[in-house]
């Protein structure tokens, strides 16, 4: 009886060890689990509340982190277009670690030929399952165009590319003034970047179309470090649909598009 006890007890064993050793090897080697993109922003949403309040975690930051994305490459559970901005550390104010976000950083956060190529690789050969596009507060790039300042070179190049956001912002809300305004054309920059997104990449157009990937908008505050979550382009059907080219350009308009919820 003792004996049968020892055999069956041992082999027991055995099956925990081997069980241990299995799921060990998956951790090491196998990619996470693929996240919903709504799992993913609640996570960001949820970074960003560390942050902003002192609780930040700084996850995924150690020498193991290092040799595990060395090992066995970048798994990102989001892409994220930001200003270049030294105020605006992505990864810092999200709470995110190494190989946790694919960032692109570019004054103004547009999206031209170069960020969104850059997307399409994030969502296409890594899987990524969301992307932002985060303006933030006391832009200098789009302040720039509010104030008409004379740029020359390339940066002028660069920030005709927020020009219809801030015309179109005018037009709308000719009482707005100062600050005021300025934000608005940020928020209408966050927007217009989607846009240009969608128009520049077919690609991405029909992985949202699809399901499979989703495009929020977002604005990071320098002074309380949090994010504003804009959720989707309020009028995605209508630019999907010109994207995929089943229905017209819509016209363009930016100003105090609803807002969504914050994700919890």
């Amino acid at each position: 009886m003792i004996r049968a006890i020892s055999i069956i007890g041992y082999g027991l064993m055995l099956v925990a060890l081997s069980g241990c050793a299995t799921t060990h090897g998956a951790d090491a080697s196998a990619p996470p689990q693929p996240l919903t993109p709504q799992a993913v922003l609640a996570e960001l949403a949820a970074g960003n509340k560390r942050f902003a309040t002192g609780q930040a975690r700084h996850p995924h930051a150690d020498p193991a982190r290092r040799a595990d994305v060395a090992a066995h490459g970048q798994h990102p559970i989001a892409a994220v277009v930001a200003c270049s901005d030294s105020r605006v550390p992505v990864e810092l104010v999200l709470d995110q670690g190494i190989g946790d976000l694919f960032v692109i950083r570019v004054a103004g956060n547009v999206c031209a030929t170069d960020e969104t190529g850059s997307i399409e690789y994030a969502v296409e050969h890594l899987q990524t399952p969301l992307v932002v596009v985060m303006g933030h507060s006391q832009c200098g790039a789009v302040t720039a165009v509010v104030q008409h300042a004379h740029e020359h070179g390339n940066i002028a190049r660069l920030v005709a590319r927020i020009e219809p956001a801030v015309e179109q912002v005018c037009h709308d809300h000719p009482e707005l003034k100062e600050a005021a305004l300025l934000d608005e054309c940020i928020r209408a920059n966050v927007w217009h970047g989607i846009e240009d997104l969608f128009m520049h990449s077919p690609d991405v157009a029909e992985r949202v179309e699809g399901g499979t990937l989703q495009i929020v908008g977002a604005v990071y505050d320098l002074a309380s470090g949090r994010v504003t979550w804009l959720g989707s382009h309020p009028r995605q059907a209508e630019w999907l649909a010109a994207a995929l080219r089943t229905g017209p350009a819509p016209a363009p308009h930016h100003g105090s598009e609803p807002q969504a919820p914050a994700p919890r």
